[in-house]
């Protein structure tokens, strides 16, 4: 075998590019190790809840389970509807006046409550106390007015209840 002789300066650019293209590999190495163990972690976390074999496997389980949750939203919309709208309808407008009804009581122990839906329906209680007794009323109260008259004290419970059912 005969030896080849190269020119030192021909042999020094062959060893530095020699030198690049090992230190090249080495770094395209080390990206798909990195990339390989970044995609076993996320098969690891779409596998997190059972033992999928493969990769389609897990995204096809999770799949099913987007499905599924997606189908409960939908339930608890519907859910949320039909709750909004018999909501509507419950006594959740609530104000209460407090007064004396005798110039001679005090401690302002007669009261009217006014107890509204959202569409200004429902009722005023009113207990009026005296020093023998107390007396209670209810009147009906439609679209914020009554079909009763109503005394001042009740006037301003359903007026007070009233700006909840406008907020």
């Amino acid at each position: 075998m005969s030896r080849v002789s190269l020119d030192p300066s021909v042999r020094d650019v062959l060893v530095l590019v020699a030198t690049g293209v090992s230190v090249l590999a080495f770094v395209l190495a080390l990206v798909a190790l990195l990339s390989q163990r970044r995609t076993r972690r996320d098969l690891t976390i779409l596998q997190a809840d059972g033992d999928a074999p493969t990769f389609v496997a897990a995204v096809a389980r999770k799949s099913e389970q987007v499905r599924a949750l997606r189908a409960e939203v939908d339930d608890l919309a519907a859910l949320l509807a039909r709750t909004r709208t018999e909501l509507s309808d419950a006594l959740r407008h609530v104000s209460v006046v407090r007064y004396d009804a005798f110039g001679d009581m005090g401690g302002r122990l007669s009261f009217s409550a006014a107890m509204l839906d959202d569409g200004g329906d429902g009722l005023v209680l009113t207990a009026i106390h005296g020093r023998s007794e107390t007396r209670s009323y209810i009147k009906g109260v439609k679209g914020g007015s009554s079909e009763s008259s109503l005394s001042p004290e009740e006037q301003q419970a359903v007026a007070y209840a009233m700006r909840g059912v406008a907020s």
